[in-house]
């Protein structure tokens, strides 16, 4: 990972009250990952998170409700050769997401099971993150 070109992205980890957490599936990928995104010419990392999951899920979060997780290196799921440098926020808000924009596919998965399609950033870092704290 160490001098590959790094990728910088913010995500939200939706958890539901029965500790499922929502995963998104991008157009053209394999691999599930937390709904987020690219930041834009000057955003704050939480403003890229809510306004990527408006876009991708038609999900309307507020800042307030958002707690900072974390800020993770891992390596990117879809982009060979590539770093990846997130920052999560964890919310137990009530959604209901609707796949659109570039998301494929969403599912709801137990962090304390392994699921092969989850990306680096899910099954190494986060998902444990989230086992930890319950």
């Amino acid at each position: 990972m160490a001098g590959d070109p790094l990728i910088t992205v913010s995500a939200i980890a939706f958890v539901r009250a029965d500790g499922r957490v929502l995963t998104v599936r991008k157009r053209g990928t394999q691999r599930y990952m937390l709904p987020g995104g690219k930041p834009e010419a000057e955003e704050t990392a939480v403003e890229t998170a809510v306004r990527e999951v408006h876009e991708e899920l038609g999900i309307d979060v507020r800042p307030d409700e958002l707690a900072l997780l974390g800020s993770f290196d891992s390596r990117a799921a879809n982009e060979a050769g590539h770093a990846l440098r997130a920052t999560v926020f964890v919310t137990r808000a009530v959604i209901e997401p609707v796949v659109q924009a570039e998301i494929d596919d969403l599912r709801w998965v137990d962090p304390a099971h392994d699921d092969a399609d989850q990306a680096p950033l899910n099954s190494e870092i986060v998902f444990p993150t989230l086992v930890g704290l319950r």
